[in-house]
């Protein structure tokens, strides 16, 4: 009898305990994880749905929430402003995360998102650790989780490119991490710590890079069953930084500057999971009766995409590998989380473009333009017929930047200069609208047009004069392709939900990256970011 009294007891106290867990968490998750895909276009979930598995995409399409009509309600798309709206819920106009890099007319100089002079190297002796999110004007979604309790949350964010991982994290996380050419292994900066912790030293010693390098990539299944890719070798497609554009790629013989290399190629998107199965396991995320936060975004198909578009037979590849991993990494979040106390939502940055030559290959309108030719030419002309030297300073992100300084010492006002250049660009083949930024509000455009290029504009770091080009155009060059443009192949991403409280379903009204945190925000009870401007996905949380 004794021994039944005690057995009850501790029953009793056990569901006690649980009792007064449920209640501090709320049947919230214990980690909330973000998964972005960079240049993931939406419709990779269903060009290679079915060479997927049952495990990864599929598994989240099956009984998870796909919002289908996921759009970026800006421009320009880039992969630093699509991490800052995701996570701040807000645009470029008001996080100020204007573009990967954005003109500084008070330095002189093109300035980098992230860059931080006044923070040193963790890890290693090289100075790509001189990063931290001081360019960032917002909270983001990690920060306010980790206020929400007084700062017992732990926000961990991982990514091979330092943009990836820096603005998810924001400003309070516990750890941001990325990688670095010179030592092949995860690095920070003394904006988060000043040493690398011992599990993060124990990860890089087991130089996973080198391993991975030293397998080659070749198909996966035989060259000839990839029925969605074009041909191999196109002369279109750009090549492997160290190899050439050719399966299968021998990355074991790439001698020079073979890390750099190896962000190119399958091998990195395994070794980000990892990264991130390892931090989960030494952090105790998911543990601790708070709810942690792990961000984690995956650079490699962004790399890749560059150099091969979304056509090639390395696309396809590259995204059937994910979706192993993908799946794997679910299978270590069923056992060590638990299934369904886990919240993922699985996003991208921005999509990307055709190669132009694939395009004209199948006779789709496309081309390139070339900035600085197009500012050499510009301000040749201005030389010409207004005697000013150097009126165009810089030209980015699909912005002039005019030279403040000699239109002031000129006798020619700034409207006519500003009308000049207009009508110069509008001759160009590829460019369709051209207009002073400050006009944007009366200037006449479709209505997705111009919210887009307003939401992207920043008054202290766009330019003076936007232009816009045709479809399937851009900057660039004739191998390989980008992004950035306003257009559905650059603004149309995945959005998946699944996890804690998600029932299976979709939605296929629109709605944009920056509601994610707003939905986050009200899953969790919390503070929205404080710039954000999205809208809860009423359909998630009802």
């Amino acid at each position: 009898m004794k021994m039944i009294s005690v057995l009850v007891f501790l029953l009793l106290l056990n569901g006690v305990e649980a009792e007064a867990q449920n209640k501090e968490t709320g049947n919230k998750p214990k980690l909330v994880i973000g998964i972005m895909i960079d240049q993931m276009r939406w419709d990779y979930l269903y060009r290679y749905e079915a060479r997927y598995g049952n495990d990864g995409f599929k598994r989240l399409l099956r009984d998870g929430y796909s919002c289908e009509n996921t759009f970026i309600p800006y421009t320009p798309t880039y992969t630093a402003a699509g991490h800052a709206s995701v996570y701040t819920g807000s645009t470029p106009a008001l996080n100020g995360i204007a573009g990967n890099f954005w003109y500084d007319k008070v330095l002189g100089r093109s300035v980098y998102c992230t860059e931080d002079d006044s923070v040193q190297t963790v890890g290693s002796a090289s100075a790509a650790g001189k990063m931290s999110p001081k360019n960032l004007w917002a909270s983001t979604i990690s920060d306010e989780l980790r206020l929400s309790t007084n700062f017992k949350s732990k926000t961990i964010a991982i990514a091979l490119k330092d943009r990836g991982s820096i603005l998810p994290g924001g400003y309070s996380a516990n750890g941001a991490y990325w990688f670095d050419n010179a030592s092949g292994g995860w690095i920070t900066s003394t904006f988060y710590m000043n040493a690398l912790p011992a599990w993060v030293l124990a990860f890089n010693q087991q130089k996973l890079p080198d391993t991975f390098l030293k397998q080659n990539w070749n198909t996966l299944y035989p060259i000839n069953t990839y029925t969605q890719s074009t041909a191999d070798a196109k002369v279109y497609e750009d090549i492997l930084p160290g190899e050439d554009n050719t399966f299968p790629h021998l990355t074991a013989s790439i001698t020079t500057n073979k890390y750099e290399s190896f962000r190119y190629t399958p091998g990195a998107n395994t070794y980000t999971f990892e990264m991130a199965k390892a931090a989960i396991k030494n952090e105790n995320l998911g543990k601790r009766n708070v709810t942690d936060m792990l961000a984690v975004s995956f650079s490699t198909p962004d790399y890749m995409g560059h150099k091969f578009g979304p056509n090639s037979i390395e696309a396809e590849d590259m995204y059937l590998r994910f979706d192993k991993d993908l799946a794997t990494f679910l299978k270590y979040l069923d056992a060590t989380i638990g299934k369904g106390d886990y919240l993922i939502f699985l996003t991208a940055d921005h999509g990307v473009a055709h190669v132009p030559g694939f395009a004209k290959e199948n006779k789709i309108a496309a081309g390139t333009f070339d900035d600085a030719i197009a500012r050499k030419q510009i301000n040749d002309s201005l030389k010409k017929d207004f005697n000013l030297n150097n009126v165009i300073e810089h030209i980015t992100n699909y912005q002039v930047y005019l030279n403040d300084k000699e239109l002031n010492q000129s006798k020619v006002d700034k409207e006519t200069i500003s009308n000049y250049i207009i009508q110069k660009l509008l001759r160009y083949e590829g460019v369709s609208q051209a207009f002073a930024l400050e006009t944007i509000g009366t200037f006449p455009l479709p209505h997705k047009l111009k919210e887009a290029v307003i939401n992207g504009y920043n008054q202290k770091r766009s330019g003076d004069i936007q232009f816009v080009f045709k479809p399937q155009w851009f900057d660039g060059w004739d191998k390989g392709t980008t992004h950035g443009v306003w257009n559905p192949y650059d603004q149309h991403i995945p959005l998946l939900w699944f996890g804690t409280n998600i029932k299976p379903g979709k939605l296929y009204r629109e709605v944009y990256m920056t509601d994610i945190a707003a939905t986050l925000a009200a899953m969790l009870q919390i503070q929205m970011p404080n710039a954000s401007i999205g809208n809860v996905i009423e359909e998630l949380v009802k």
